[in-house]
């Protein structure tokens, strides 16, 4: 997809303050380190759009992003190992489900994966979650760059293994190459709505 523009709409703790419902999203959703910031920036070709860091956990709002007036991103707090206090990490889970579960808009999440690592419990059950509320699902393997080319193939049967994942929820992907960025363009492309 050619990017004609790429803006940040705002961030969000609770319903009321989502921007309103009128382009199709796409939620993105990971472990906290994964590479979720560095993929929407691959994507829509912009360095700085979604914030990047080294830290676990930077991302502790529902952060929404508008697409060539056509589609809009939106970057979840990460799960996991965050190094954020206990009481913030507690809130995280029911924001991010009253998202999931109630945005009308919402047509896709992509799960986020560290390709080098094995999927780990709470991957597993943020799965079976969008799996049980019939919610779209799309897994990325980043980090295939820090791997060979045996390594991915044997990696990738191992998370499509542990999260139950056909060919075609899977794609793999490199925020440093750009490897993978046109096929993961092109299953996004094929779950919005008309």
């Amino acid at each position: 997809m050619k990017i004609t523009s790429a803006d940040f709409i705002k961030s969000a703790f609770k319903p009321k303050d989502y921007p309103p419902d009128m382009l199709p999203e796409v939620a993105f959703s990971g472990k906290s380190n994964v590479g979720k910031s560095s993929l929407i920036n691959t994507l829509v070709n912009r360095k700085g759009l979604a914030r990047t860091s080294s830290t676990p956990g930077r991302t502790q709002s529902i952060n929404f992003f508008r697409i060539n007036e056509r589609i809009s991103f939106v970057d979840l707090p990460g799960y996991g190992f965050a190094k954020v206090p206990l009481h913030i990490k507690q809130q995280w889970k029911p924001m991010v489900e009253s998202y999931l579960k109630t945005r009308e808009s919402l047509c896709l999440a992509v799960v986020i994966l560290d390709i080098r690592r094995e999927p780990s419990r709470d991957d597993i059950d943020l799965v079976e979650w969008l799996t049980f509320y019939d919610i779209p699902i799309l897994a990325v393997g980043t980090k295939i760059d820090k791997i060979s080319k045996n390594q991915r193939s044997k990696q990738k049967a191992i998370v499509k293994k542990s999260l139950q994942l056909e060919e075609s929820q899977l794609v793999m992907f490199s925020a440093v190459t750009g490897e993978g960025k046109e096929e993961l363009w092109k299953r996004i492309g094929a779950k919005l709505k008309p």
